[in-house]
């Protein structure tokens, strides 16, 4: 992370996600093309983005460009599900070391934060920009949304909760935060570590 504001640059233009689209077994011109429109769907959202769009950032049209897109929904859903992949991957990095259940669950929390407040961050526009997708590409959204919301349905099963918590909806409360915060944040105050652990400390109701 970078000093001053707090908010780091682990998923900027050399990013996590970036690096996973280069490191896919595709051509230089097939990634090209990923990253292109990865940052336009991050940029512009899905609406708001053409396949000609992606084809001027990277100099080809027509069936040159056609050869390597399917369609503009295809395409979306394969860069939505790296980006779910990426983030998934950085939170069960960090879980990884700890066995502290709330140790785990506060390491998960500031990994995302940390990826929701990167303002260079792809991944996390390219996560929100559900409402905008047509409902025909939803069902595989949901279904890579759901598993990756699966590492945190795992976390929250091994806290030692009150048993009069539910924990789907103790689930659904804290990614739903987690999910908004950088519709409030502002840096400088606070950093998303601490701010994670500012969350957990809300959310810790132990067994007693």
């Amino acid at each position: 992370m970078t000093q001053g504001d707090g908010r780091g640059n682990a998923d900027g233009p050399q990013s996590a996600l970036t690096g996973a689209l280069r490191e896919s077994g595709l051509s230089e011109r097939h990634s090209a093309i990923l990253e292109a429109a990865a940052a336009l769907f991050a940029e512009r959202g899905y609406a708001a983005t053409s396949v000609r769009d992606i084809g001027e950032r990277v100099g080809l049209l027509g069936g040159s460009l056609y050869h390597y897109i399917k369609s503009k929904e295809a395409l979306f859903v394969r860069i939505h599900h790296i980006a779910l992949q990426v983030a998934e991957d950085r939170i069960r990095a960090a879980i990884s070391p700890l066995s502290d259940p709330w140790a785990r669950l506060e390491a998960a929390c500031i990994t995302m934060l940390e990826i929701q407040l990167d303002p260079n961050s792809l991944t996390m526009p390219l996560m929100n920009d559900f409402a905008s997708t047509p409902a025909e590409i939803r069902e595989q959204l949901v279904e890579k949304r759901d598993t990756f919301e699966q590492v945190f349905r795992d976390l929250i099963a091994d806290l030692p909760l009150n048993p009069s918590l539910d924990r789907g909806v103790y689930r659904l409360l804290l990614l739903t935060l987690l999910n908004n915060v950088s519709g409030w944040y502002r840096p400088g105050r606070m950093t998303p570590t601490e701010i994670g652990r500012q969350v957990v400390q809300i959310f810790r109701h132990d067994l007693v």
